[in-house]
């Protein structure tokens, strides 16, 4: 497992995975900037219609919790996106690490974009569950990891485990090597915990879990 994340860390800065990798980028700054400026517009109505003495103190509170709040959302825009380039780094990752065995078999945009968005929805009403453990210290960040790790971890696997299988195949798989997978979910939930460096959360986990998928499939066979 270790040499799995070690081997993910060392490719991403690498040529194969620079064009995934600004892509990447680009799109979570700028889903990421669209509900920072809406939000933002909105709080700077709803605090325009409040009493002015009211008003500094306000716009503090909105820009504390609009921070706050966009970490949050690092999670489910990282899951958005996952449907949108795991073919394309996975094949990368295949190609480069694995270029004896059998290639996997690419799911449709749409498909993949469908259950991507599905999942999506999950991640955000659970951050949004989340949100009040921020104001305990001590276990936010704990259950922040061990959430996102079981979430993230999850996804992640299945999407590069339904390369090579069926879904239900693919769900079945990931229980069997549930151990592994938390494991490595929790390194991909610790990078999502890092501000700025956690933009490269897709592309790392995505290749990642090309890896174990490929570590459990040696160790079934074994």
């Amino acid at each position: 497992m270790l040499n799995a994340v070690l081997t993910s860390l060392r490719d991403i800065p690498t040529p194969p995975f620079r064009a995934v990798l600004w892509k990447s980028i680009g799109l979570t700054l700028a889903l990421l900037a669209v509900v920072w400026i809406g939000t933002f517009a909105v709080a700077d109505y709803l605090v325009a219609m409040l009493p002015v003495e009211w008003q500094t103190a306000a716009d503090w509170l909105a820009g504390l919790l609009l921070f706050v709040g966009l970490g949050f959302l690092v999670a489910p825009v990282t899951a958005l996106f996952a449907g949108l380039y795991a073919d394309e780094v996975a094949e990368v990752v295949e190609r480069t690490r694995y270029p004896t065995e059998r290639p996997g078999v690419s799911q449709s945009l749409m498909i993949g974009f469908l259950s991507a968005l599905r999942f999506t929805g999950f991640v955000v009403l659970v951050n949004i569950a989340m949100l009040p453990l921020l104001f305990l210290p001590g276990i936010n960040v704990p259950i922040f990891l061990i959430v996102n790790a079981y979430l993230l971890g999850r996804e992640y696997f299945e999407q590069a485990a339904m390369r090579f299988r069926s879904p239900e195949d693919a769900r079945v798989f990931r229980s069997a090597h549930s151990g592994k997978v938390m494991l490595g979910g929790l390194t991909i939930a610790a990078l999502l915990a890092i501000p700025v460096v956690n933009i490269l959360t897709p592309l790392y986990a995505t290749a990642l879990m090309v890896h174990v998928v490929k570590l459990a499939e040696r160790q079934d066979r074994a």
